[in-house]
């Protein structure tokens, strides 16, 4: 479901704007419907107010928590959505959640759990939305990350939706809302026009165009250059750094050349290198580095200027996120891919 959807119903039940914000905003903020000042009742028109209940149920019904996994540095969970399939939150340190935008992902890189079975479903911005609401329900949210299952660029209508609705009724700074892509052209061209404009991540992990064919086989066909100029001159307009996201996989893109790479690159730019040692898979080859070792390709990094960020990545203690805790709790027999729109 859609939000469009949503106020499409209100709207047929004679909602006008005022009631369909005074609806909307308690429900994404996880907030008391009812107000002391004024009853919903002597408020809504009477249609609506009827279909209330039905509604509510609806809105509670388009994300549930399927199970918790808590961790050191959040907690990771499995949501159970209306159409019956499960994607992952996390709810991370400092008010931040992640959250995901499609069942599974088109672009499969190979050292993700969630493209395994390629792209299964579009998560509706209704049910983007929604997972902020459940995670609300536990606890604060100020910061949304679009970085869980899928890749936001490739449900661009549902996702930009999401955003503005969350960066005006949902009352989250717009710098806090961070857009996560591998470098699709239609975001570079999207998300400049839209009322509320996010921060961006740039999904890069290595500086050679041939190792990125390899990690990210179905990425688009942009070089490291090219991606890094696109989202140079999108944080440059919105005035939000660029968060250049780094997945560290031991002897593979934590080298030497890399870090020539890497200063080659974001030399002089307006961007934030975030180094993320990998969730290392049993099913997958790759490994965690070291940690000695990433704090000194950081701290090299950091010698030369580019601004980098070492990071935690969340979920090792239970091994979650990139789509592990739901490839655990759901086999991939039956489940049916369909092509990234």
């Amino acid at each position: 479901m859609r939000l469009s959807d949503i106020r499409r119903q209100l709207a047929d039940l004679g909602a006008a704007p005022v009631h369909q914000q005074r609806l909307l905003r308690p429900w994404v903020q996880a907030l008391p419907m009812e107000s002391a000042k004024k009853p919903l009742q002597t408020f809504l028109p009477k249609a609506l107010f009827q279909a209330l209940p039905e509604l509510l149920a609806q809105w509670e019904g388009l994300a549930r928590l399927h199970s918790v996994h808590p961790g050191e540095d959040g907690e990771r969970l499995l949501v159970a959505l209306a159409s019956g399939q499960t994607v992952e939150s996390v709810l991370l340190p400092r008010g931040g959640l992640c959250v995901s935008t499609q069942v599974g992902c088109a672009v499969g890189c190979r050292f993700c759990m969630t493209g395994k079975d390629g792209l299964i479903a579009q998560v509706g911005s209704a049910e983007i939305v929604a997972q902020v609401v459940l995670a609300r329900r536990r606890r604060a949210v100020s910061k949304v990350v679009f970085m869980g299952m899928g890749e936001p660029a490739h449900n661009l209508d549902n996702v930009l939706e999401a955003i503005e609705f969350l960066g005006t009724l949902g009352n989250i700074g717009h710098k806090n809302l961070v857009f996560s892509t591998v470098g699709d052209e239609r975001a570079f061209e999207r998300l400049p026009q839209g009322i509320v404009k996010p921060a961006l991540a740039l999904s890069l992990h290595t500086s050679r165009a041939d190792l990125r064919a390899e990690l990210l086989p179905r990425a688009p066909r942009l070089s490291p250059e090219e991606l890094v100029q696109r989202a140079d001159e999108y944080g440059r307009a919105t005035g939000y750094p660029v968060q250049v996201q780094w997945t560290l996989i031991d002897g593979v893109n934590d080298t030497p050349e890399e870090v020539e790479g890497i200063t080659r690159l974001l030399s002089g730019r307006y961007a934030v290198l975030n180094l993320i040692p990998y969730n290392s898979v049993p099913e997958l080859p790759y490994r965690r580095p070291a940690w000695e070792k990433a704090a000194a390709m950081a701290r090299t990094l950091h010698q030369r200027g580019i601004l980098t960020k070492l990071r935690h990545s969340a979920g090792q203690d239970v091994d979650g996120g990139c789509g592990q805790l739901r490839a655990r709790q759901l086999p991939s027999a039956g489940v049916i891919p369909i092509q990234a729109r």
